[in-house]
């Protein structure tokens, strides 16, 4: 008889189910991870509101935390009971796209029509968990590539310290170093949700000595100011686009985050920045943006715009630990609510409506 192991799945819009499933054979370049804690991302809200395309039945999530259960048998470097995380973005390192410097994309290609109706939608299998295979919210994982991907959880790291890294910390680090920040330079971080939250202190570790955190939260415009934001902006107080270009004596900012992906952060983001300045995109759109003519400066203002998929693999995975085990950051507070894989429903209730002061929440397979 095949064993049996429960996981969430996306059983059509706005519906998550405990179903039965498999627990899966292992390859020989493969390891089955027992998930221990994983989490709900702003991503698995869009799949789960149909507004990113996955198949029926797929199991979500992408941030998994938990021990090697059994290893192919090409898997060298590893031992069976170890603690690993596996990043959200799980690249074979094989492609043309990975050899190329952006193992994210690895194996992305274009399809006919995207969620939105539009041509040239890319689809990017270099995120696979919950996206092109079964995903982390399930007693057990299948890692593909596992070499490449898994990496050892130090034993002074807790389950909850390392959570973030696989996709949040990854992800908001990745947008303050795609804002190609220097020492000195002045930041806007538009949300400070969880990877809004990053790219702050992402920016701080890099360099940046003024940080301007925007957000209509205020408990979030105060864990940002604990993470490194110089000065916090409640956009239901002001109109942050005026407070940013009075604070810079009209100059605007160096660099622009923008960790939202809504159209109304993302202008703002490309209004206060400065000529020759960049835009660093991390929001996942659902709708098609458009870049005001005078925000853009008519195309003359040397803007730089660069978008990003979370950095994945074990080296990222290895270094954001670094970051951890040093003691310049702690992403625990970040975790606010937790709960069973059983009641998981309850928790995607509670995060997509972004209630109780939620952030981030833990969920724990036994």
């Amino acid at each position: 008889m095949t064993a049996k192991m429960k996981a969430a799945v996306f059983a059509g819009p706005n519906r998550v189910e405990i179903r039965e499933k498999p627990i899966p054979d292992v390859g020989p370049n493969d390891a089955l991870m027992r998930i221990t804690t994983t989490t709900i991302c702003g991503t698995d809200i869009h799949i789960v509101k149909g507004e990113y395309p996955v198949k029926n039945g797929l199991t979500i999530g992408h941030e998994p935390v938990g021990v090697i259960e059994k290893l192919g048998t090409a898997v060298r470097g590893y031992n069976e009971g170890q603690r690993v995380i596996a990043g959200a973005i799980c690249p074979s390192f094989n492609s043309y796209a990975a050899q190329d410097g952006a193992p994210s994309q690895d194996g992305t290609y274009l399809v006919g029509m995207g969620m939105c109706g539009c041509h040239g939608y890319r689809a990017t299998a270099g995120w696979r968990f919950g996206n092109m295979i079964d995903g982390a919210q399930a007693e057990y994982l299948l890692v593909p590539d596992a070499e490449a991907n898994l990496a050892p959880v130090p034993d002074a790291l807790s389950d909850e310290q390392v959570l973030m890294c696989p996709d949040i910390m990854s992800t908001g680090f990745k947008g303050a170093e795609n804002a190609n920040i220097r020492i000195g330079d002045t930041v806007a971080v538009f949300a400070q949700g969880p990877i809004g939250l990053c790219a702050t202190a992402g920016a701080r570790l890099l360099g940046a000595t003024t940080i301007i955190g925007v957000d209509g939260n205020a408990q979030r415009l105060a864990m940002a100011q604990a993470w490194g934001a110089d000065v916090v902006l409640n956009f239901h107080e002001c109109d942050v686009v005026e407070e940013i270009l009075r604070l810079t004596g009209g100059k605007g900012v160096d660099s622009a985050i923008e960790a939202l992906g809504q159209q109304s952060t993302f202008e703002s983001a490309l209004r206060v920045l400065k000529p020759g300045g960049t835009l660093s995109s991390l929001g996942v759109y659902s709708s098609d943006l458009t870049i005001p003519v005078s925000a853009f400066a008519a195309g003359l203002g040397d803007h730089k715009i660069n978008t990003a998929l979370c950095p994945g693999g074990k080296e990222r995975m290895r270094r954001l630990m670094n970051v951890l085990q040093s003691g310049r950051l702690d992403l625990t507070k970040m975790v606010t609510h937790r709960f069973n894989l059983d009641d998981i429903a309850q928790a995607y209730d509670l995060f997509a409506n972004q209630r109780d002061n939620v952030l981030k929440v833990a969920i724990r397979p036994f």
